[in-house]
């Protein structure tokens, strides 16, 4: 068979076998479409199918084919990261600012702290750390994993639960629009290259002057042209972003996050993220799949990534619950609030990716991170659905 004809092969696979594993398997209470095709991913991975059927898996995941599905995976993931960026809503943060910071800064704080006490844990073995991370560069990265909410993802539980338009919904909104500013921060810290420094300045100094720029020019398009603007100035910040030593992810999020809201139809906004989400995102689940590795061993891998679990979901419940006292909140509202804030899926697994992009972590710790956070969606709606009826 010619590349052509492999392509389409694993094109197949990768929209047929989580499509009826999440149909026939009815998971949608415990496990979304979404998570479903992560876990897929994991599984047509070489830790798994690749093990159990190297011919096969060699045959399909050819290097050509791989390079072609990550150059899907690449603007699929861009486009979502920048509608990410593009749906923070500031101003209703501002207004309650004393409320969103504490809890913010305690549902993101706490789980970091935890998560890093983990991470300097595992220096304590071979194979974790990456061969060209500084060692805060892990610890700091791996604790951040840890506090990870995403945004884009806590939506989509949030309107199956039925709380997304409701007041509680909208607090969870401001609380994780503060974490994903914060997130994508330490990132850019984390990926400072001190020896290229001045063009990493020369690029937030043009970005910053070109945002103004951009700013005027679409006040002044039509709605039609600002949807072609907005995806040529996504694609030109990415480049500016990874040509200065951050990673294009860093300029997809500086380029959603640089576009207001109000600029676009609500309703054709939610149409694009799930037409994303349903047409390219699944071939970003595989070839994140296509990345794990159990080198380190099968056990350690489920090892670490219990630990990172428990710390992660530890240090979330304790920040959200010092929160609520300190705010008077409702009995019962302080535990919703922290398994939301759980979920993890995507954005974390971007986030991961760009560290093992980095070699800032191996890829059994890409392996572990990338379990825990699939583990740690698939906990949200279970947990949270009897307390919001109790409530």
């Amino acid at each position: 068979m010619n590349t052509t004809e492999i392509f389409l092969i694993a094109m197949a696979i990768i929209f047929t076998v989580p499509y009826l594993i999440w149909r026939l398997g009815r998971t949608e209470y415990y496990a979304p479409l979404v998570v479903v095709q992560i876990v897929t991913g994991i599984l047509l991975g070489p830790g798994v199918l690749g093990r159990a059927f190297p011919e096969y898996y060699s045959f399909v995941f050819t290097p050509t084919v791989v390079q072609s599905l990550n150059g899907i995976a690449w603007w699929a993931v861009m486009l979502f990261v920048m509608i990410a960026g593009i749906e923070l809503d500031l101003r209703k943060t501002w207004q309650h600012r004393r409320e969103s910071g504490i809890t913010a800064a305690l549902a993101l704080g706490t789980p970091l702290l935890f998560g890093c006490a983990a991470a300097a844990l595992l220096l304590g073995f071979d194979g974790w750390i990456g061969p060209k991370a500084l060692t805060w560069q892990f610890v700091v990265g791996v604790g951040m994993a840890c506090a990870v909410t995403a945004l884009p993802i806590l939506i989509l539980l949030m309107e199956k639960l039925a709380v997304l338009r409701q007041p509680i919904g909208q607090r969870i909104l401001r609380y994780a629009s503060l974490d994903d500013i914060a997130i994508w921060g330490v990132l850019a810290l984390i990926l400072m290259d001190w020896e290229r420094i001045g063009r990493q300045g020369a690029f937030l100094a043009a970005f910053a002057a070109a945002a103004w720029l951009f700013h005027r020019l679409m006040t002044r398009l039509s709605e039609g042209d600002r949807w072609y603007a907005a995806l040529i100035w996504l694609a030109v910040v990415s480049f500016g972003a990874d040509w200065s030593g951050l990673h294009f992810m860093v300029g997809a999020f500086l380029a959603g996050a640089s576009m207001e809201a109000d600029w676009f139809n609500q309703e054709q906004m939610d149409r694009l993220r799930h037409h994303v989400l349903l047409i390219v995102m699944p071939v970003f689940f595989l070839s994140t799949g296509l990345r794990t590795n159990w080198n380190v061993g099968g056990t350690a891998v489920f090892v670490a990534a219990g630990l990172l679990l428990a710390v992660s979901v530890a240090g979330k419940q304790i920040g959200v619950r010092i929160a609520g006292r300190i705010l008077g909140w409702r009995p019962g509202e302080a535990g919703i609030i922290a398994w939301l804030l759980q979920t993890k899926a995507l954005i974390m697994i971007i986030f991961v990716n760009i560290l093992l992009d980095k070699q800032i972590i191996t890829s059994e710790t890409f392996t572990a991170l990338l379990l825990m956070a699939v583990l740690s969606t698939m906990l949200t709606v279970p947990m949270v659905s009897p307390k919001l009826e109790r409530l």
